[in-house]
């Protein structure tokens, strides 16, 4: 399936089932958000990653504006739904000041390992201990998907886009816990380094060796 969308890029990689508040200021996105409220269209958020838009992105469904100020700035819930693809970016339409696209859906496909959704988690736990964090997921762990715990694996903009781009859960899930894997094993070496650095200038008992 094809359609248009009206497009808002941000710097930011939204999943879905995702809740976003955004708080609205630009003229043309004030525009959009009035133009999708009130049609109750939703509108998609690709990623703008080194100044550019990425070619796939989420769609967003407005639940609620929670404030309008006097200036016409607005606060608002979306609710991110798809994935989409961006087949052709359209950067003049009649009388608004936002632009959109002509997108495809990808085929998205949720059924996974829950073995290897058990270790991600695991491995989400650990890392949040290390970090002296607490997150709180949303749902039961057995409800878990990858989208749902991808922004708390601690990942960069870029890898949270290359997962976006992943249809199938359990390359997802490969590569969440490919990319734990990684981040837990600096994280284990700056804790040595850390351990070294505070012995530094302290009395060692050590053993010596024998040749």
């Amino acid at each position: 399936m094809t359609n248009f969308i009206p497009l808002f890029p941000l710097a930011i990689v939204v999943f879905p089932g995702e809740e976003l508040n955004l708080h609205i200021f630009e003229p043309r996105y004030k525009q959009l958000i009035k133009d999708c409220f009130k049609n109750k269209k939703p509108f998609g958020i690709p990623p703008v990653i080194n100044n550019k838009v990425a070619e796939m992105g989420t769609l967003v469904q407005i639940t609620e504006i929670t404030q309008t100020y006097e200036n016409g700035e607005m606060d608002i819930k979306t609710k991110a739904t798809d994935v989409f693809k961006i087949l052709e970016a359209i950067k003049e339409l009649p009388e608004k000041l936002y632009y959109g696209a002509i997108v495809t859906y990808p085929a998205l496909k949720f059924i996974g390992s829950p073995a290897l959704m058990k270790k991600i988690l695991e491995s989400i736990r650990e890392l949040h201990i290390l970090l002296n964090v607490k997150k709180d997921f949303t749902k039961p762990d057995n409800d878990l998907l990858s989208f749902d715990v991808a922004h708390h694996a601690g990942m960069t903009l870029e890898d949270e886009y290359a997962l976006l781009q992943l249809e199938e859960e359990l390359h997802r899930q490969e590569f969440l816990k490919r990319h734990l894997a990684k981040v837990l094993l600096v994280m284990e070496q700056m804790e040595q380094l850390k351990s070294k650095i505070q012995l530094n200038g302290h009395f060692k008992n050590l053993e010596g060796f024998n040749f």
